[in-house]
């Protein structure tokens, strides 16, 4: 080891000294190590922005690269460093044994993701974000980064420092390149964007983006001078144009409403900002920039387009599929139309460019296109035009196109190839464009085929599909989608006209794709719409993140199917019969909503906007029993759609089926004492040595089969009445079951230990109550944060010893729980 028992500090300053003497080293923000280019004239530190060539992360001795990698990226994004200073070419982690270096733009769309906690510690290596971070990086890393030994690759690695991190740059003024440009252009709207003497809101409405006036910028050649030149040649493909000092619209049938002259009015402003940055990107860049400015979108504006660029591995394996339906000379025998083919990144590999078309609804995305053509593209100039497929009329389309739509021969061997919007109204307001700006109702073709869409029509892929159906008969149709047209509920009038052979299909993970939330399986689906086959249900390959292919899973429609909703709500209780003791709420029939189904106190607020099913005495059984049927299996992106269903009556005469359940219960509940009597607590008070007498021994009692229940023939609660239910009688539990009660018991009585020692108190959670249910006994133990959230762990460890002991017996008893839950017909194998 080179650098054997010295601090971090002094770690960074002889790594600085023995590999880095020839650059800047200012640190940024919270990242332990920082380097860029030396800037000799001090008068411009304020001109120009700070040019870093590489972000990394310290530790002493020696440590674990994925661990460091991980801690580096939470504190970018916990800082969004990338949104205050331009990201270096590489990011890199050391120790006193070894560096590794990682290109940025390898680990770039990591920033992106949705619903992510950029809040936690960077520095605390167990919380679940941490975890997530270091495992969706590991196989970046493990194909993308350069390690070496300070001893034993010195020279190697000042090689790469020399060759690759030193030349990210070799001149005063800024590259622009893929590592960086959505930053550039964060900075432009800024301070460039005010300058520009032009109608935004009218453009908007014509679908001009002010990422077109940015690209404009981009592409022009500023001859590394520092003044607006008159004479700078223009792309003549660009959405808009810069030419002599102001820019023009390109699009001839908008050039009429605006100005054609559109002026910069701080041209002071233009000329200081575009001073730091070279133009144009060299060639190789240029390319990549006009594939990804759907990245220079709006997010609001990409979330109602529904623009998902479809990522490579899914792209290649997508054609593989097709290849393997079609035969490996597909592309000489078919004709391939994407008909939402954005910058048309889903063509990419295709090879018989004859035989492609592609539309997109925005005249940005054809010029890209013809950007791309004119850099190598393997598409017609021709084939690639603007085309509204859910309101335009097929005349509109090529002559060639047309041909083949309006011959029955021909169309047999058209393959729609597509990854559609996936825009979704997900209220009427929205549906019908009064909320959202989607509007996804008034378009031409739901206007026509709404009768024959029901509910899907709150989809545009859907309305894509419809028309596809409908207008080009018996073609083949290879697109991806959401898995909703095979097991959405409220797709089922979708599914009896669109009648057609799935011939083969894999599913992937939403979140590897761009601008999609939520963890469910995105499909890929080749149909054959010749063969008019009812859409039952579908055996489907499953890959994981990485692409790898892992097992099968059938999906089915549940059109002749109750929902378990159904069946759990004539059982709600009557609170003017009996004492209420909890309560959870009717949300969905489905993984997704797992969350949301929680037992808490029937006083508590808590997800108002649905039904509510209310708890007693009676009901405890089958309250228990929807409960770990909902729970007992973890949600995951491939089961998240999968739906809870009517059960058959095999359940009622399993006792230890339901005493399983009611045990699960106990102890997953979230009842709080803060809002009145707790009725769930499971042990006496001799059981766990309690100072005092509990407000209510119900569930104990409960247990003991000393508890009444009337008999109401209005309210039966079983649909078979012999046997009769065992209420009123002692509950016998399963070893699992047991095990579970005895892991609980001891925590409850190291709660109530710890509480004895304390002065009695009647206050909230958090300072120890007697009647404390399992959530108070976390509320003591964990406490809160700053901002009121319990905290995960506790800094008791006996404590977390023995919490962890419960959730392992719990999961151990939900095992066992599982499989009565497709026995019963919960769930569908």
């Amino acid at each position: 080891m080179k650098y054997k028992s010295i601090r971090e500090e002094e770690l960074k300053i002889k790594v600085r000294d023995d590999f880095f003497s020839n650059y800047d080293s200012t640190i940024i923000g919270n990242i332990d190590f920082c380097i860029s280019l030396k800037n000799k004239d001090t008068t411009q530190k304020k001109i120009f922005e700070t040019q870093s060539l590489l972000w990394a992360e310290a530790k002493k001795g020696d440590f674990d690269l994925y661990t460091m990698f991980a801690q580096l990226i939470l504190t970018i994004g916990k800082e969004r460093t990338f949104d205050k200073y331009l990201p270096p070419a590489f990011l890199g982690a050391f120790d006193g044994k070894k560096i590794a270096f990682v290109p940025y733009n390898a680990i770039v769309a990591i920033f992106s993701l949705n619903d992510f906690n950029w809040n936690v510690t960077p520095s605390k290596h167990d919380t679940k974000e941490f975890l997530h971070i270091k495992e969706r990086i590991t196989k970046s890393l493990d194909e993308n980064n350069y390690l070496y030994d300070f001893l034993k690759d010195e020279a190697e690695l000042k090689f790469f420092i020399k060759n690759n991190i030193a030349k990210a740059t070799e001149s005063g003024k800024i590259h622009i390149d893929k590592n960086n440009f959505v930053n550039i252009y964060l900075r432009w709207l800024e301070q460039v964007k005010p300058s520009i003497n032009f109608d935004w809101i009218e453009a908007r409405k014509q679908n001009i983006q002010d990422s077109e006036f940015y690209i404009a910028d981009l592409f022009v050649d500023d001859k590394g001078t520092s003044v607006i030149d008159d004479d700078t040649p223009v792309n003549d493909n660009l959405f808009v144009v810069f030419r002599n000092s102001h820019y023009e619209i390109a699009k001839e049938n908008l050039k009429s409403l605006f100005n054609a002259s559109i002026e910069i009015n701080d041209k002071k402003a233009y000329e200081q900002f575009w001073k730091r940055y070279k133009r144009p990107p060299i060639e190789d860049m240029q390319q990549y920039i006009i594939e990804r400015k759907d990245l220079l979108v709006p997010q609001d504006i990409r979330e109602r387009k529904g623009a998902f660029f479809t990522p490579k591995q899914w792209v290649a394996l997508s054609q593989q599929y097709i290849a393997d339906v079609l035969g490996a000379d597909w592309q000489e025998d078919y004709y391939i139309w994407d008909c939402a083919a954005g910058t048309g990144n889903l063509l990419a590999g295709l090879t018989n460019k004859y035989h492609i078309y592609a539309s997109t609804l925005d005249q940005s995305d054809v010029n890209a296109m013809h950007d791309r053509i004119e850099n190598g593209a393997l598409l017609l100039k021709d084939n690639c035009f603007q085309f509204d497929f859910l309101n335009d009329d097929f005349s509109k389309l090529p002559q060639s196109l047309q041909n083949i739509i309006n011959d029955s021969e021909k169309r047999k061997k058209l393959v729609v190839y597509i990854n559609p919007p996936y825009a979704e109204a997900s209220n009427k307001k929205t549906l019908q464009g009064i909320e959202g700006n989607k509007g996804v109702e008034k378009t031409l073709i739901n206007k026509i085929y709404a009768k024959y869409l029901g509910q899907a029509n709150a989809e545009l892929f859907v309305q894509f599909l419809t028309r596809i159906y409908f207008e080009i008969p018996n073609c083949k149709v290879a697109q991806f989608s959401k898995l909703k047209i095979i097991n959405g509920p409220h797709f089922s009038d979708f599914r009896n006209f669109y009648k057609a052979k799935l011939e083969k299909s894999f599913i992937c993970p939403a979140d590897t794709f761009d601008n999609v939330k939520g963890i469910f399986p995105i499909g890929f689906m080749i149909w054959d719409t010749s063969k008019k086959d009812l859409i039952k249900k579908a055996e489907i390959d499953v890959y994981d993140k990485y692409a790898e292919k892992k097992e099968s899973k059938t999906f089915y429609t549940y059109d002749n199917n109750k929902y378990i909703n159904e069946w759990i709500k004539p059982y709600r209780a009557d609170p003017k019969k009996n004492q209420l003791i909890g309560k959870f709420p009717f949300k969905g029939n489905d993984f997704q909503n797992q969350n949301m189904i929680q037992i808490v106190h029937y006083k508590m607020e808590y997800n108002t906007e649905a039904g509510q099913f209310l708890i007693n005495q009676k009901n405890v059984f089958i309250a228990s029993v929807y409960f770990a049927v909902r729970k007992c299996i973890p949600a995951t992106w491939l089961n998240d759609r999968d739906q809870f269903l009517y059960p058959n009556n095999g359940w009622e005469k399993d006792k230890e089926f339901q005493n399983d359940c009611l045990t699960y219960t106990l102890f997953s509940n979230n009842i709080q004492s803060a809002f009145g009597t707790n009725h769930w607590i499971p042990f006496t008070e001799e059981e766990v040595n309690a100072r005092e007498k509990f407000e209510s021994n119900f569930m104990t009692q409960f247990i003991k089969g000393k508890i009444r229940i009337e008999d109401d023939n209005k309210d039966n609660l079983f649909e078979v009445h012999e046997p009769k239910p065992h209420y009123e009688v002692p509950l016998l539990f399963s070893e699992k079951a047991q095990a579970v009660f005895d892991a609980g018991r001891t925590l409850w009585k190291y709660y109530h230990q710890c509480i004895n020692k304390a002065p009695y108190t009647s206050g909230r959670a958090g300072e120890g109550l007697v009647n404390a249910s399992l959530y108070d006994i976390r509320d003591y133990f964990q406490g809160r944060n700053d901002k009121g959230k319990m905290n995960s762990k506790s800094t008791d460890e006996d404590y977390n010893v023995l919490i962890k002991n419960l959730r392992k017996s719990l999961k151990i008893l939900a095992k066992k729980i599982e499989p009565k839950v497709y026995e019963y017909g919960f769930l569908k194998e």
